[in-house]
């Protein structure tokens, strides 16, 4: 609901801006595509080699910024594959994914804590 956001990081400001300016700095967007032909999911996999593959749920993560041109490409490849994905869906980074970016690449690494004698459970 805000105008502008701070993401602090250890007392100190990581970034700010704009809901979506903050959401453009983190990369991890992709367009996720679902089929349900082994066989087409195999032929996109080939065309598509870019892609990240769940070959248990025939899935493909394509790298995107989730923009028409991205979206455009993707679909211009498959359209000249002959290829139909049963289901395109596109995933931009939240506000999570900026804070949990800005935040955990920081963090100290825990010191190791002696072992601690346990109890007996009877």
């Amino acid at each position: 609901l805000a105008d502008r956001i701070a993401v602090l990081n250890d007392g100190k400001i990581a970034a700010e801006g704009s809901a979506d300016e903050l959401k453009r700095l983190i990369p991890g967007g992709h367009i996720r595509l679902r089929f349900t032909d082994p066989a087409a999911y195999q032929n996109a996999a080939s065309a598509m080699s870019d892609s990240s593959r769940d070959d248990e749920a025939l899935t493909l993560q394509i790298p995107s910024d989730g923009s028409q041109r991205d979206l455009r490409s993707i679909l211009d490849r498959l359209d000249a594959a002959g290829i139909e994905a049963d289901e395109l869906t596109v995933h931009t980074p939240d506000l999570d994914d900026v804070f949990f970016a800005l935040t955990t690449a920081n963090v100290p690494a825990q010191p190791n804590q002696p072992n601690q004698p346990k109890e007996n459970v009877r």
